[in-house]
């Protein structure tokens, strides 16, 4: 069972010429970090809060876990959703510790259990409890607080998160050591994730899978890696910059190392292509001929193997 579907949902707000979520259709499995991503306008933002029902749609159904959410009592569902939006909300009159226990209070937490669980979040975010508890947000750094933040959505232990362009107001610096903390924690944890963003670099970065929206509509939901290499129109291309990507992916010979070749190996039964043509050519093939494998040449003689993983991660170094 999917952990989040949606079914032909729309949303058009009073007086909108056009539907802000036009007949979304989609499904998110338990533990997918997922990218929700397109240009401003797309309606990103609308089809995150739509989960949570702070917007509610005009169309079309929500399942959360095989449940439809609109038979469960709004603020019942948000205390089970994490959420983090960009520049943290922290409350700026709450200490570190307060800011994190707003939801174990309002799950009626015991004192004991809900401060062992803030210092347990504060080591899961590399923020010592000792320093940080009692600090007050405008005490921390702006990638400190989007850590607490992070911490804050976690409370509850939920299995579910929702996290708008969380790092879009910070330094490159700082939002590429917060991607590298997300990608450790969901490693870690396996939670369910929709992430907007509008950072292509960092969707490809994140993803388990990307959904990419134009005017409300979903153009492709699909892998980064096909993406890259699959993308459905022009919208996809020049939203990626899969062209450019293309042009740097190199040749063969230098970017793969290649695989000898077995003893009395049948040369003519494997599609082959020269070492000279590039990732993107070798994809195409593999693609196309539905082998996990493709013969390398140079100047007529064989002279290696190229499997599809050598090239996915040959592509992803490329990235």
């Amino acid at each position: 069972m999917s952990a989040i579907a949606f079914e032909q949902v729309s949303l058009r707000f009073p007086g909108a010429a056009r539907s802000a979520v036009d007949g979304c259709t989609f499904e998110v499995q338990a533990g997918e970090l997922v990218v929700i991503l397109g240009p401003s306008g797309c309606g990103k933002t609308t089809l995150l809060k739509m989960v949570n029902r702070l917007y509610e749609p005009t169309q079309g159904h929500i399942f959360l876990d095989g449940l439809n959410i609109r038979k469960r009592p709004a603020t019942e569902l948000r205390r089970q959703i994490g959420y983090v939006i960009q520049q943290s909300g922290l409350f700026p009159h709450m200490t570190v510790a307060e800011n994190i226990a707003v939801v174990p209070k309002l799950l009626n937490w015991g004192r004991a259990k809900t401060q062992m669980r803030v210092d347990e979040l504060l080591q899961l975010v590399a923020l010592p409890p000792p320093e940080y508890r009692d600090r007050y947000p405008a005490q921390l750094s702006g990638g400190q607080q989007q850590r607490v933040g992070v911490a804050r959505a976690l409370a509850g232990d939920p299995q579910v998160i929702l996290m708008d362009e969380p790092f879009g107001a910070i330094d490159a610096i700082t939002r590429t050591a917060l991607q590298d903390e997300i990608l450790r924690l969901q490693d870690q944890l396996q939670k369910t994730i929709l992430f907007v963003s509008h950072d292509v670099d960092e969707a490809l970065r994140l993803a388990d899978r990307i959904l990419v929206m134009q005017a409300g509509q979903i153009v492709q939901f699909d892998t980064p890696f096909n993406l890259l290499t699959q993308p459905q129109n022009d919208f996809i291309r020049d939203l990626l910059g899969t062209e450019d990507v293309v042009r740097q992916l190199g040749l063969l010979r230098v970017a793969i190392a290649m695989q000898e070749l077995p003893d009395a190996f049948n040369v003519e039964s494997q599609p082959r292509l020269s070492a000279q043509a590039s990732l993107r050519e070798a994809l195409s093939l593999i693609l196309k001929s539905g082998t996990e494998q493709i013969l390398i040449f140079e100047r007529d003689r064989p002279i290696g193997l190229v499997s599809l993983a050598q090239i996915q991660a040959a592509v992803m170094e490329k990235r």
